[in-house]
């Protein structure tokens, strides 16, 4: 196998038409043919890029192979958003009568999806506790067809373990589908250690550019077929420019991981520190209830953090309103450094009740660390902290 970075850059190669050194956009909805036989083989081919975008563009297959070998999977496809690659799965491979187990902490949408529209259709779940494999294993009953994952979850920066949640789920028949946003595939490898669909919002770090919408499946043929099949139902259909932002964007993945990384623990340690902060969530500090775990399956930790401030919302306010380099935005994974405060953002599409059984308290603020300097990064937050004393 060939390292991360060069996956990245020629984990495309063969696909790109002509002599190409940067990928054309191919900005056509629908290809034409020269025969009917061949018109006949393009329009029943599994997830080509040669009949109509939405079943295929030259563009997707570029990236989708790209993600696949960075995170060791047969293949893959994109999806509109992320939201629209974890919704296809579940519509793919879910029946009314099935369970599903998912997370009590994990993200906001995918929330909403299981709790909310699934059950509508006649999917039901059990929400548990990721920390605690025991729960996974009394969760899962005759009935579950997926167990979904968020490691690290957002925005909490719990763990699972992926390996021992892997082997309890396929004892029982269920797949295991992993979000693996937060860590994308180079501080991380979910089907190294079970899974058997990974997906991403590739607007987070995948793109890295605040720039572009999307979302990656990837995991066996088989699999993405199913997905695949779902998908060109629905329609959500990345488009050809998305596609080529988002393959621009993980050509520099692997160097621009390695410097969200150090500004994310450089971060963590720094405040760790500050008499402001009552705690700070991040599983490449030793204070991490879940460290041991963290350096077992992680080769790093990722560049999103959160805080918890003594002065509870007050402080969180006091914090954001006082730091001069960070983007108060929701998103992550961008060049710049975002910052947010949960509990207001995920008001909107989370009940009361099921926000209240996150953990997500008031003073928590999510920090997704950017590409800055590392010093001017530390001391933007320090003397925003400075503020947040209460």
């Amino acid at each position: 196998m060939t390292g991360l970075s060069t996956s990245a850059v020629h984990g495309d190669d063969g696909l790109v038409p002509g002599g190409a050194v940067a990928p054309p956009i191919v900005q056509s909805v629908t290809f034409s043919a020269d025969s009917d036989e061949q018109f006949t083989a393009i329009a029943t081919e599994t997830r080509g890029s040669a009949f109509y975008t939405r079943y295929g563009n030259p563009n997707h297959a570029q990236v989708a192979a790209v993600v696949a070998e960075l995170e060791g999977a047969q293949t893959g496809l994109v999806t509109a958003s992320g939201m629209g690659a974890i919704s296809t799965i579940a519509l793919a491979l879910l029946c009314a009568g099935d369970h599903v187990v998912v997370q009590r902490s994990t993200y906001g949408g995918t929330t909403s999806l299981v709790t909310g529209l699934l059950s509508r259709f006649g999917v039901s779940y059990t929400q548990v506790d990721q920390t605690d494999t025991e729960a996974f294993a009394r969760a899962i009953r005759e009935k579950t067809r997926l167990v979904l994952v968020e490691t690290p979850s957002n925005p909490l920066l719990e763990l699972t373990d992926l390996s021992a949640v892997a082997e309890l789920a396929h004892a029982a028949g269920a797949l295991v589908v992993v979000d693996n946003t937060f860590a994308t595939p180079v501080n991380q490898r979910p089907m190294a250690l079970g899974a058997d669909l990974v997906w991403h919002s590739g607007t987070k770090f995948l793109g890295g550019h605040s720039d572009v919408s999307a979302g990656v499946v990837v995991g066996s043929a088989e699999l993405v077929e199913r997905v695949w099949q779902t998908a060109i139902v629905t329609g959500a259909t990345l488009g050809p420019v998305d596609a080529w932002l988002l393959l621009r964007g993980i050509r520099t993945l692997p160097l621009r991981v390695e410097r969200h990384n150090a500004n994310a623990l450089a971060l963590a340690r720094a405040l760790e520190e500050h008499p402001a902060v009552a705690r700070v969530r991040y599983p490449g500090l030793p204070s991490h209830p879940q460290h041991a775990l963290a350096q077992r399956q992680m080769t790093g930790f990722g560049g999103v953090l959160s805080v918890d401030l003594r002065a509870g919302r007050a402080g969180a306010a006091a914090l954001l309103d006082g730091l001069r380099l960070a983007k108060r935005a929701a998103s992550l994974g961008s060049v710049s450094t975002l910052v947010v405060h949960p509990r207001s953002m995920w008001a909107g599409i989370v009940d009361a009740e099921q926000l209240a059984a996150t953990g997500i308290g008031d003073g928590l603020v999510r920090v997704s660390t950017g590409i800055e300097d590392t010093a001017d990064l530390v001391d933007d937050f320090l003397a925003a902290a400075d503020k947040a004393t209460g």
